[in-house]
């Protein structure tokens, strides 16, 4: 008869009990079925979110409540002893299908039945992290689950001590598997849980948290870790001093630490493009008068092993990375008012971007072509990270910036002045456009013939490109029979012939940019507009903005069918050249504009 029962609708919960039961019988293996194809598992996972199928919610009705309880709650226990089951087994494939699946229970399961089992099945989870013989498919989905179990458990304010407690036992045990293993799925997941840990209870670390710094600092230092996971690695750095008292006295020593061991690689990787001294005074001015200089980074020296010192890109890859770390230290909310070293950081930033590759004629003789060359293929890496740390730094005092505001203008428009990279250059701008909504008319004031200069060069490079073909000239139409002419048409031949590309733009993303900072500057600083430079941006903004609305760059028909371009490039620069044309009429003039 059960075959015959109908149901109302796609909601009637009389189908959770029997779509659940479908689910174990078809794809979830037991101890003698074998798992069949692991990529069933994904249906398994979806279909529960999408039915709440572990919720085991209530019913409005409470007869109906009666009714449908008691088989929707036996179906749920099935699948929990279903899944204990398959974590207790010997075969990794059924152990990780177990495993996979507590952490969507942990997730989608209610809260009573939740409450219930939580420490039954981190213990479960937490003897597969301890195994030295699990597999590694396992200890990955076992850190997952953790993770999305500690999660859950956050939301319960009556089990705090209990919840950090469990997060405690976790810490070393993952920073073991960091130590010894070499799987970057690993690495990823054991971060993640980390991560998780140091934000929801970050109490956990406070009797590992100098052994948690070594392990996540070694492997920053490590010639093994790939660029992907150095970023990794550093943000979860970046949380660290979180679980340290989090205290700003703990973030300070943080970002001391940093600052310190960005300036030992800079000193190797600029030997014989700076003087010596620049890297002894940086350091210097690290240690504060009368004090000692703390730890290095992780109880290391801040160095890379002897053989990765030899290799530029390694040691730029580990700066960005500490680099990153800092940017995102000030980025993010931290509970206590941080004493953030400006000084310090704007130190940085000119040291790193006043290397441009050349050679001080007094340290020419100590470095080879050779090295030259590896170290100008790494500089453009080195000085984006720069930039992105001085845009975090204006980002994290913005208006309490004053103090230092001469040392930044000088250091943009310096950099300004010998950035020729596109993906710089927007960088620059972006920097730019911060100053300006950070401090106001003052930094508009200063930095006002620099972002003019600069944007009319950006924008002004395609008032010569046409869509239209270029016309032939007479005399460079050839005859084959008239040797004179050809020889007297050479030249005007060879101009006409060169290699013009017309109609597309090299690099829609820099003129946007450009534009962004005009209307930045137009909006906060346009009224005290002077000199001429005010004329001059109206009459460039116009002219840019007819020129994209006319089509004279590029069609969104035929800009399309480019390589690497989609018409969306070209109607967002549309529309950032009519939203600067839009700022430029709006503004306050002293001067009515020509048109």
């Amino acid at each position: 008869m059960a075959s015959f029962e109908r149901f109302d609708d796609m909601c009637d919960l009389r189908l959770k009990p029997k779509i659940l039961r479908n689910l174990l019988s078809e794809y979830v293996p037991n101890e003698k079925q074998p798992l069949v194809d692991f990529q069933s598992l994904s249906k398994v996972v979806s279909t529960i979110s999408t039915h709440k199928l572990l919720s085991e919610s209530p019913s409005s009705s409470a007869d109906q409540k009666k009714i449908q309880a008691k088989p929707s709650k036996s179906a749920v226990d099935e699948w929990v002893e279903r899944l204990l089951a398959l974590v207790s087994s010997d075969m990794p494939d059924k152990c990780w299908v177990g495993v996979v699946l507590i952490g969507v229970t942990c997730r989608e399961c209610c809260s009573g039945r939740f409450f219930g089992l939580y420490s039954v099945w981190f213990n479960s989870l937490l003897s597969h992290i301890k195994n030295p013989e699990s597999s590694r498919i396992v200890l990955v989905a076992s850190c997952t689950s953790v993770s999305d179990l500690l999660t859950r458990l956050s939301r319960f304010t009556n089990t705090k001590k209990e919840a950090v407690s469990h997060a405690s036992k976790v810490v070393l045990p993952i920073i073991k598997l960091l130590e010894e293993e070499s799987s970057e799925a690993l690495w990823e997941s054991i971060v993640h849980l980390l991560s998780t840990i140091v934000i929801l209870f970050p109490a956990a670390f406070h009797s590992s948290y100098d052994k948690v710094e070594a392990v996540i600092a070694s492997k920053i230092f490590s010639a093994k870790t790939s660029f992907n996971m150095l970023k990794k690695f550093a943000h979860f750095l970046a949380l660290l001093p979180k679980a340290n008292k989090g205290d700003a006295g703990s973030w300070s020593l943080m970002m001391q630490k940093l600052l310190i061991s960005i300036n030992v690689h800079l000193n190797n990787f600029f030997q014989g493009l700076e003087d010596e001294t620049v890297g002894k005074k940086a350091i210097q001015r690290l240690a504060p008068p009368g004090k000692d200089s703390p730890l290095p980074l992780g109880g290391q020296d801040g160095a890379l092993d002897d053989a990765s010192w030899n290799s530029e890109e390694l040691i730029v890859s580990r700066v960005s990375a500490l680099m990153f770390c800092s940017s995102t230290m000030l980025t993010s909310s931290f509970k206590s008012k941080l004493n953030v070293p400006v000084a310090s950081l704007l130190s940085l930033v000119e040291r790193v971007l006043a290397v441009n590759g050349s050679l001080p004629r007094s340290m020419s003789p100590f470095m080879t072509g050779i090295q030259q060359e590896l170290v100008c293929a790494e500089l453009p890496t080195l000085h984006s990270s720069a930039l992105e740390l001085l845009r975090a730094t204006i980002k994290c005092i913005r208006s309490q910036l004053l103090p230092y505001a001469a040392s930044v203008v000088r250091v943009v428009s310096s950099y300004f002045k010998k950035c020729s990279l596109p993906e710089l250059r927007i960088k620059l701008y972006s920097i730019i456009k911060t100053l300006l909504k950070s401090m106001g008319v003052g930094m508009a004031m200063q930095l006002a013939n620099e972002v003019v200069s600069n944007a009319s060069v950006d924008l002004e490079g395609f008032d010569t490109v046409s869509s239209k073909p270029p016309s032939l000239t007479n005399g460079a139409v050839l005859k084959g029979g008239s040797k004179k002419r050809k020889h007297a048409s050479n030249s005007g031949a060879e101009a006409e012939n060169s290699a013009v590309e017309v109609g597309v733009p090299h690099n829609h993303s820099l003129k946007i940019a450009a534009l962004e900072a005009l209307e930045t500057l137009l909006t906060i600083g346009g009224a005290l507009g002077s000199n001429g430079w005010r004329e001059r941006v109206d009459k460039l903004l116009m002219t840019t903005a007819t020129n994209a609305c006319e089509g004279r760059w590029a069609n969104a028909e035929t800009y399309h069918h480019l390589p690497n371009k989609s018409s969306t490039d070209l109607v967002e620069f549309k529309l950032a050249a009519l939203r600067a044309f839009l700022a430029s009429l709006v503004s306050p003039s002293p001067v009515r504009p020509a048109f």
